[in-house]
């Protein structure tokens, strides 16, 4: 199921800022500027609405060949298709998750938040996790009062763990270098692209910073793919 496909840029969506046609419009453009994989994250109560941008997320990211993941939900991973899940530290247990899926005869990605903690992330790869997140790398505008990540344990888990390892907090085209030399395969945001007034150009930007390593060749506040 896809987990070859596990590295690059890694969005998570805003849906406190996008919503329904305009939520599957700015994914669409984070898609067109370089995100390889797609996470839906939406904590609200509302049903309907979740189920309509899942799978308008799931049917776009199947269109342009991308991995798409959804934030906890089993069941609304499976109704709408999606690649798989991911998982917090509040959220339904590794194996539990698993069963579920193979009970629906599903062979599913299924991600899990590590924070800094080796313990919890040597316990998720023994029970089979596909790739691993550590974070807030940086402090973060989404979860402000997050505990940070020391950028050393991405590079630990790649070598200790043998899973697909992503960063997440904070990260931005101007300090994503200091992660790169740690070898994440992975980088994942919201901010930094869904509050960029170019959504495309801020995902360009990312992605070349990401490739690039060291952020001094690039400019640290400009998404203008033209003027870098």
């Amino acid at each position: 199921m896809r987990r070859g496909e596990l590295n690059g840029l890694y969005v998570i969506t805003d849906t406190t800022r996008f919503q329904r046609e305009a939520l599957v419009e700015a994914v669409s453009e984070a898609i067109q500027g370089g995100a390889r994989i797609v996470q839906y994250r939406d904590k609200s109560g509302d049903a309907e609405r979740r189920r309509d941008e899942a799978a308008a997320l799931g049917e776009l990211c199947r269109h342009h060949g991308r991995v798409f993941i959804v934030n906890d939900d089993v069941a609304l991973a499976t109704e709408v298709g999606a690649d798989g899940v991911h998982l917090g530290r509040e959220d339904a247990p590794l194996t539990d998750t698993r069963a579920r899926f193979q009970a629906a005869g599903l062979d599913a990605i299924i991600g899990v938040s590590c924070y800094a903690d080796r313990l919890r992330a040597e316990r998720a790869a023994a029970e089979g996790a596909d790739y691993l997140a550590f974070g807030a790398m940086f402090p973060s505008p989404t979860k402000p009062h997050a505990p940070g990540a020391p950028a050393e344990v991405l590079g630990w888990a790649r070598e200790r763990l043998g899973r697909p390892v992503c960063g997440i907090g904070g990260i931005t085209a101007t300090n994503v270098g200091d992660l790169m030399p740690h070898r994440p395969d992975m980088i994942a945001v919201i901010s930094e692209v869904f509050a960029a007034p170019d959504i495309r150009a801020a995902a360009e930007t990312m992605a070349q910073a990401m490739a690039a390593g060291p952020i001094e060749s690039l400019s640290s506040t400009n998404h203008d793919p033209e003027n870098p």
